[in-house]
């Protein structure tokens, strides 16, 4: 979650060049990879171009992805239909465990204005 006034295009670009410095070389397709990292949503921009599609198209049936959104903002509308991540999260059901990780110095909090507490 975050602010940004790049264009999603832009912000795409800029992610793909963090995983590059991170170490993610070409690979299969859903094979393993040093860092992965999708752009989800911009807001509710609806985009099916070739190079970005918004909402991500796997979004709505990852519980991987659903579930620690849902911790973030479950009452985020996601486009085109407005479902809440909550609702899609239930819709998901429980297949496929999501194992929550923490390392000391990392936390998670309610403050209010950031979805993180950050």
């Amino acid at each position: 979650m975050g602010t940004t006034r790049r264009r999603p295009e832009e912000l795409l670009a800029t992610l793909k060049r963090l995983e590059l410095l991170a170490g993610r070389r070409a690979g299969p397709r859903h094979g393993p990879r040093a860092l992965d990292i999708d752009l989800l949503l911009y807001g509710d921009r609806l985009s099916s171009a070739s190079e970005l599609v918004l909402p991500h198209p796997g979004l709505r049936r990852r519980r991987f992805v659903l579930a620690p959104l849902a911790d973030l903002v479950p009452e985020l509308e996601v486009p085109p239909d407005g479902a809440t991540v909550a609702r899609l999260l239930e819709q998901v059901g429980q297949e496929g465990e999501v194992e929550r990780l923490s390392w000391p110095g990392w936390f998670v909090s309610s403050h209010p204005g950031s979805p993180a507490g950050l």
